[in-house]
């Protein structure tokens, strides 16, 4: 094993040292040293309670006969980094925790790791991380948090920030939205939905990264540390047997990941997660394997933002078992894929609920969540949720209304100043032009709130919350920053979107759309230093999964 290193040989006397230090006994020198890597902070919902699930961790691992060496990794809170310069760190982040998972493994040379994230860019950052290291390694999340409810109806973070806009148009009052305000998020955990977050942790699940309920038990159930602890165990079976990232993360294993996403109707942020966590393995995943999978894969649950239920829903339907049963049954995933626990076939359980859970003969939608848009606006491609946008704006035709920065947009929206039928273009807002490529919650929710979200569609290089809805298309290549064709549309021009025919089209000749792009790109002046300097430096395109170019 790895840590043999620190503690076998003469040699070694001085790591052995140390490790007495942080009350290592000599018995347990020779066996599994189990790194446990959390995002515990008093910062994120979230995470507020990872220090219970690191002690059922811990719990795990010492009955199994291992040693657990605990620590810390960051984490942003999107819901608070929402809407100011704070978003600009987001997405970043997700490299430093998978650059501090990578030395914490291979600095202490551990033999296997706990993997303790809970929201957005945590999780894909830590198993980027992990698959660097490539030891054995399992994910234990902190679970989604439960819904609220104010009326006898159920409320969510979605609802929050879809609620700035309506009273901002006058339809609901400052004293609603302080009820609500009060009632949103009632217990620790990952927002409620299917939002990124908890896309991401259903995601380990078809991954086969972590245990069965990762995904959807609910962060306030015992259930949850129970699972911590089973996982802690497993952890050092894992180490034992030497069974690593690699042998289970197969580009198959990535099919059955996108036919998940596909069926859940997961966040638009999956489409750079997913190809960010392949890359690291030597996997390609790119727009094209996420449309041809949408074409394949109807969409079964409707889940928060796009339908009513929750999380908490879908894990008393029979959670990700259930659903990857569901898709099983009707070949659509690969059931011999090797996962922390045996096969994917060991995993499977029949739905307990046909309606949260559907047959792929009567889905919710006949295609997946998320699709992808090719065009003269994007030649890369684009990412939108379908799952999540309305039938009459499938299909739209409107004229621009452009602007080179989120604030602009939320500016004019909440001011009255879009009109039904036009089309908010947001440019200047990807990795590089952010820099960062911010989450653009704040303007789609407004158009929510506003009543605009049937007449009005948003498109953008920078990226949504998984909580987004509406016709909303982001993660526009190439971006406005790299002279993509997004920063030479010009207020007033024909927007043509054609979802159903995967098309996001300039209404102007090529012609005049060619001239335009031979004047350089004029970018807007934004002080940027520090960390966000470098990563623009660095960071590769949104379809390429936003990673760092080497």
């Amino acid at each position: 094993m790895g840590s043999s290193t620190l503690t076998k040989g003469l040699e070694r006397a001085p790591h052995r040292s140390l490790l007495k230090a942080l009350g290592i006994t000599d018995r347990e020198m020779d066996r599994p040293f189990i790194g446990i890597a959390t995002a515990q902070s008093s910062v994120v919902p979230g995470h507020m309670h990872l220090n219970l699930i690191v002690d059922a961790v811990k719990r795990g691992i010492s009955l199994a006969g291992g040693v657990p060496f605990e620590f810390g990794v960051i984490g942003v809170c999107d819901g608070l980094a929402m809407g100011h310069r704070g978003m600009s760190y987001s997405l970043p982040s997700r490299e430093i925790v998978a650059d501090s998972i990578e030395t914490m493994a291979l600095a202490h040379d551990f033999d296997a790791l706990v993997l303790i994230p809970n929201c957005d860019k945590i999780v894909p950052g830590m198993l980027m991380g992990l698959c660097r290291a490539d030891i054995p390694g399992i994910v234990v999340s902190g679970g989604p948090m439960l819904k609220g409810t104010v009326n006898y109806e159920p409320v969510d973070l979605n609802t929050m920030f879809e609620a700035v806009g309506k009273v901002a148009s006058g339809a609901m009052t400052e004293e609603e939205l302080y009820e609500l305000e009060e009632s949103a998020c009632p217990t620790c955990g990952s927002c409620s939905g299917m939002f990124t977050a908890n896309s991401m942790n259903c995601i380990t699940e078809a991954l086969g990264v972590a245990l069965p309920g990762n995904g959807t038990v609910p962060a306030a159930f015992s259930k949850r540390l129970r699972l911590a602890t089973e996982t802690g165990f497993r952890a050092v079976e894992l180490a034992k047997e030497g069974l690593k990232p690699s042998d289970i993360l197969t580009e198959k294993a990535f099919m059955n990941a996108l036919a998940l996403d596909m069926a859940l109707g997961c966040s638009t942020n999956t489409a750079l997660h997913l190809p960010a966590i392949a890359h690291e393995v030597g996997v390609e995943i790119t727009f094209e394997d996420v449309d041809r999978m949408s074409r394949r894969v109807p969409q079964i649950c409707y889940l928060r933002p796009a339908g009513e239920y929750h999380v908490e829903d879908l894990d008393a339907a029979g959670g990700i078992p259930a659903v990857m049963q569901t898709l099983a049954d009707a070949g659509l995933i690969d059931t011999s894929c090797l996962t922390v626990s045996g096969k994917v076939a060991d995993r499977l359980r029949k739905p307990l609920s046909t309606e949260v859970i559907r047959p792929v003969t009567n889905p919710y939608k006949p295609e997946g969540g998320l699709a992808a848009l090719w065009g003269s606006i994007a030649p890369s491609g684009a990412i939108v949720k379908q799952g999540a946008v309305a039938p009459e704006m499938m299909q739209h035709r409107g004229p621009a209304r452009v602007f080179d920065s989120e604030e602009e947009a939320v500016s004019a929206i909440l001011g009255g100043r879009i009109n039904p039928g036009d089309v908010v273009v947001i440019r200047f807002e990807g990795p590089k032009g952010g820099p960062g490529m911010r989450e653009m919650l704040s303007p789609t929710s407004a158009v929510v709130g506003m009543g605009l979200d049937k007449t009005v569609a948003l498109i953008t290089d920078g990226r949504f919350s998984g909580a987004t809805r509406g016709a909303a298309i982001g993660h526009v290549s190439p971006e406005a920053a790299e002279g993509g064709p997004i920063a030479y549309i010009k207020e007033g021009d024909e927007i043509i979107i054609d979802i159903p025919g995967r098309k996001l089209d300039l209404g102007i000749s090529p012609e005049e759309l060619a001239a335009r792009m031979a004047v350089p790109v004029k970018k807007p002046e934004r002080n940027v230093k520090g960390y966000l300097k470098r990563y623009a430096e660095k960071v590769s395109s949104a379809d390429k999964g936003a990673v760092f170019e080497s």
